[in-house]
């Protein structure tokens, strides 16, 4: 039985994961702890388990096997470090870091300890996303040429995200930090190793960080890709076009789920979609129990975040910055 400790309700997707994680058998969640003590409270009674205000207590606990992190962004380092010393096993929300400079230093830290360790990347676990990689590297659409992935919703217009999600020392940025975060993994998946980035980013909503952004990412393989976020889109949640020198792959949200089409029509014989993979805190259970492959770990997590800071750079300096 694996015994797991919520670190922090800071982001809204951390009562899902402890709804995934309860769906299973074969784990336990045993206590959390929050930056803020009274949020902590307020969850640890709605989950009936124990809060832990001190963190340093809690990673010496012999109840804590493994530790899902969902605090605010830049104390993702210094958690981690933290727990991976403490000999446990990690799961974190999205962005693993800020810098490439802290990825590193948590990279070493689980390294050392030998825990296992996994970010959420769920847009890789679905069978469009794994599609259109076989799509590219089979060359069904000829060279790939353009890939444009486009995440949003109306959080920020709506005003149903909480207001520390604005908070740009928290956060480190705004909708691309965020939410932009799967149209940058995705790409980074789908394309390789990334060369260079431009950033316009914009704020509707009168925000401390961006609310509606895109970054044009220049690929080794001269690939161009288009990772688009916004917090004040009223539709559109999920979008991926992916184009070749031989056709394209499109896919649209839908009220019944995901629409792909390819063009020319001809291809449309070659959609074969392969089955989806388990969600990301499922094979990060799963990796520790049964030592099976967890594929999003410190290095994808590190791919991320060399993105995410070229991509700050980039509209702070109004102007291209190349990746090494």
């Amino acid at each position: 039985m694996l015994k797991v400790a919520m670190l922090s309700f800071w982001h809204v997707h951390a009562e899902g994961y402890a709804k995934q994680l309860r769906e299973r058998n074969d784990n336990k969640i045993t206590c959390m702890w929050d930056e803020i003590p009274q949020r902590g409270k307020d969850w640890a009674g709605k989950l009936g388990i124990d809060l832990e205000p001190d963190l340093s207590k809690l990673l010496k606990r012999d109840d804590v096997d493994a530790v899902v992190i969902n605090s605010p962004t830049n104390l993702h380092a210094k958690i981690m470090i933290a727990a991976a010393k403490a000999g446990k096993h990690i799961f974190t929300e999205k962005v693993m870091a800020l810098t490439v400079r802290e990825c590193k230093e948590i990279s070493e830290a689980v390294k050392k300890a030998g825990v296992k360790f996994c970010v959420s990347f769920p847009q890789l676990t679905v069978p469009y996303v794994r599609f259109a990689k076989k799509a590219i590297d089979e060359k069904i659409i000829g060279d790939v040429t353009l890939a444009r992935f486009r995440a949003a919703h109306a959080g920020a217009s709506a005003g149903w995200l909480p207001p520390h999600f604005f908070d740009p020392v928290q956060t480190g940025g705004g909708a691309m930090m965020d939410l932009g975060a799967h149209p940058m993994y995705t790409l980074r998946y789908l394309l390789g190793k990334p060369k260079s980035i431009n950033s316009i980013f914009t704020v509707l909503t009168g925000k401390q960080v961006e609310d509606n952004s895109v970054c044009a990412i220049e690929f080794e393989n001269k690939a161009i890709g288009v990772s688009e976020a916004s917090f004040v889109s009223g539709g559109g949640m999920i979008g991926l076009e992916v184009y070749g020198t031989k056709g394209c792959l499109i896919v649209e949200s839908s009220a019944s789920g995901p629409v792909i089409k390819m063009v020319p029509a001809e291809l449309e014989k070659q959609i074969s979609l392969p089955p989806a993979l388990p969600r990301p805190i499922d094979i990060w259970v799963d990796g520790i129990l049964k030592g099976t492959e967890i594929p999003f770990g410190t290095e994808q997590g590190t791919q991320l975040t060399e993105l995410m800071e070229a991509a700050y750079k980039s509209f702070r300096e109004k102007r291209q910055v190349s990746i090494k």
